[in-house]
């Protein structure tokens, strides 16, 4: 049988504390720092999640870093209560991430995997550190970026002058302008920060100094044969899992794609025969159209190693760390909860995906004894999708 993960998640009176976020599961330890590169909106913006070595006392930081994230997270959250967002500071504002800042690198004798991960429309950098932090405990470096093309909730870059900062507001649909053609715009520009993502690794591998605008205690240089640029995937959420799947068009070396419940919406006809690698997408039940399911079945025609699955009691919200910070009256407010546990959601969810990445990036690692969750069997899960909504 597989080998149960330990629930290391949970709070220390069991069941699920409402606003907490939980722990990885795997054996290393967890560090974070956030990265900037560039004086200009056209730099890089993430926080890279990797596995690091114990330290006593290690700071952990805030899950909402600055308050000009809340109005467009509120957004996010649910659209157009604009009244949310001081709901939101208040509620989880001081809600801290159960990760080492700025913790020392783990070096291995075998390089780490990398996952490049792309936020939802309305989101940041930050919002997905459940399903990152856990990715990184067991042994892969994790790049969150935090996107420049107005669809983040808002986010920013320090020109050269000292101290200065200029903000990159979230930006709602112009008024009269195709919806498609504003978020087609948007999606390309994500994919191809995916793919100069990827070229800031390679930078640092090959030696070349990277300095962090931010001034972190963080020194990119010890990422240096440490990861393993032949095991890259991209992965994202809602607009996100879209954009992970144009980048595979875009960038040869991404192996293969995660996508949770992704928007198809904004990528055009003509590219899904371009698709040229394996996506697996990890569905949530009550988010995903007809039409959307037709567009990931183009695909997994096309490659029979494209996997579609469901989760059940799941809703779009379930996938981000929403659904771990929300209690009954904000997950009211939000919809941010179906009723499947979201810890057994996030297992399910983090499971399938390392399934995935073994077989596709070629991992030793003893992830196969989920594979059945790529064919939709198990516990809250179908293949493809289902007929008809389900009892949970």
């Amino acid at each position: 049988d597989p080998m149960p993960l330990p629930r290391l998640g949970r709070g220390s009176m069991g069941g699920t504390q409402s606003l907490a976020l939980p722990l990885g599961n795997g054996p290393h330890q967890v560090g974070c720092a956030d990265v900037m590169v560039g004086h200009t909106r056209q730099g890089l913006f993430l926080r890279l999640f990797y596995p690091c070595l114990p330290r006593a006392g290690a700071e952990r930081p805030l899950w909402i870093p600055r308050y000009e994230y809340c109005g467009g997270l509120a957004d996010f959250a649910h659209r157009s209560r604009r009244w949310c967002a001081p709901l939101l500071n208040a509620t989880i504002g001081a809600c801290r991430v159960p990760v080492s800042w700025n913790g020392p690198f783990k070096s291995c004798s075998r390089r780490y995997p990398l996952i490049i991960f792309s936020h939802g429309l309305g989101a940041f950098r930050t919002l997905y550190s459940s399903v990152c932090s856990e990715l990184a405990s067991w042994g892969f470096a994790v790049a969150a970026l935090e996107h420049r093309d107005h669809s983040a909730s808002a986010t920013y870059f320090c020109p050269a002058e000292a101290g200065s900062e200029e903000w990159i507001p979230y930006q709602r649909m112009p008024q009269g302008q195709k919806e498609f053609y504003f978020r087609n715009k948007q999606v390309h520009q994500r994919a191809e920060e995916c793919v100069r993502a990827l070229r800031l690794f390679e930078d640092i591998d090959s030696g070349k100094s990277v300095p962090n605008v931010l001034h972190q205690d963080f020194d990119l240089s010890v990422l240096k044969d440490s990861i393993d640029l032949t095991k890259v995937a991209v992965m994202g959420h809602s607009f996100g899992g879209v954009t992970a799947v144009l980048a595979l068009v875009k960038e040869p070396s991404f192996r293969c794609a995660v996508a949770l419940d992704a928007w198809m919406f904004p990528l055009e006809n003509a590219l899904y025969p371009e698709v040229p690698k394996p996506v697996l997408f990890i569905n949530t039940e009550k988010f995903q159209t007809p039409e959307s399911i037709a567009k990931m079945k183009r695909l997994s025609s096309r490659n029979s190693q494209t996997k579609i699955i469901t989760i059940l009691g799941s809703v779009h919200q379930s996938q981000t760390d929403f659904t771990f910070l929300t209690g009954k009256l904000l997950s009211r407010i939000f919809g941010a909860r179906g009723t499947l546990d979201p810890y057994k959601g996030l297992d399910i969810t983090s499971r399938a995906a390392l399934a995935f990445l073994q077989r596709h990036l070629n991992l030793e690692e003893e992830f196969h004894q989920w594979d059945d969750l790529l064919e939709g069997i198990g516990d809250s899960v179908v293949p493809e999708a289902p007929f008809c909504r389900s009892n949970l």
